[in-house]
């Protein structure tokens, strides 16, 4: 099983209310995609509820091989996903582990 661990820093200029509202429209995007990518075996999305933490946002996923995550994030539902930070995004961080 590989696991696969993003975390997003959104921008500090972008006021909070819209920092949530893109978050919530991210984790409804990325947490539908399992019935659309069936190499997704676990997903999920938090936002950070910590305000003395510097990232936004967590995705947390599972599949069986490193080959199922590169299909996963070729796959065009992620990326139309991923457009929604796209603008919004000042760093991105990314751990994939086998166990």
């Amino acid at each position: 099983m590989v696991k696969h661990i993003v975390l997003f820093k959104l921008k500090e200029s972008i006021p909070d209310a819209e920092k949530q509202a893109l978050g919530l429209q991210f984790k409804a995007a990325i947490e539908a995609l399992p019935a659309k990518i069936p190499a997704i075996r676990k997903i999920e999305v938090g936002l950070n509820i910590n305000p003395g933490e510097s990232w936004n946002i967590a995705l947390y996923s599972e599949f069986d091989t490193l080959e199922d995550v590169k299909f996963y994030s070729t796959h065009p539902d992620h990326v139309a996903a991923g457009k929604i930070l796209a603008d919004a995004k000042e760093n991105r961080a990314c751990v994939d582990y086998q166990l």
